[in-house]
Formats: C-alpha cells, structure tokens, sequence
C-alpha cells in the first residue's frame, strides 16, 4: 500500500520514542540524529496500517562498504506522533519501492 498523496506530515520534527523504541535504538546502536533525519525527509514512506506508516532513507556504512536502509515505524494517529521502532537492515532490494 503506498502512501496517499494528500497525507501530508511532513517533515515530522517533534516526535515521543517509545520505550520499545528507546530499547531498540540503544541495541542495534541507533541515535537520535539519525531518526531526526529520517523523520524530516524520508526518501520513501509507506502505510503499515491505519495510524502507522514506515518511513525510509538509504545511508552508506563507511564500515561495512555498503548501502543500508534505516527505517522508523511511526504512529501518526497520535500528537505528537511516536516512533514505535527502528532498524538497519542491508536488504534495501527488499524494501525499496522502485519507481516504473
């Protein structure tokens, strides 16, 4: 499912991190920075359900050579919107949504 054209949240600055999300960042060494520049200009944002989307931007690791994808999962029914969770993940062919 993609995201509606008229949903406008952009960029999303203000933003509560979920103890589950607080958890994940502190384990897969995640920091806030990060998250803060993913929220403001996700190259891609998707609807998981109603009230959660999935925002995404791809970022190269210096140490590992390589592209990932960093990806927040944010509950936008709520103010201020909270991030439920956060991950790296190498699969980028997995989850970018190419243009036709």
């Amino acid at each position: 499912m993609e995201m509606d054209d008229e949903i406008k949240i952009w960029p999303i600055t203000t933003y509560y991190l979920t103890a589950h999300a607080r958890f994940e960042m502190q384990r897969r060494q995640i920091n806030e920075a990060e998250i803060d520049e993913v929220l403001s200009s996700p190259e891609q944002a998707e609807i998981v359900r109603t009230g959660r989307i999935v925002c995404q931007s791809r970022f190269q690791s210096d140490v590992f050579n390589r592209a990932y994808l960093l990806r927040v999962f944010v509950d936008i029914d709520r103010e201020p919107p909270e991030v439920v969770t956060v991950y790296r993940t190498s699969k980028v062919e997995k989850y970018w949504r190419f243009e036709p």
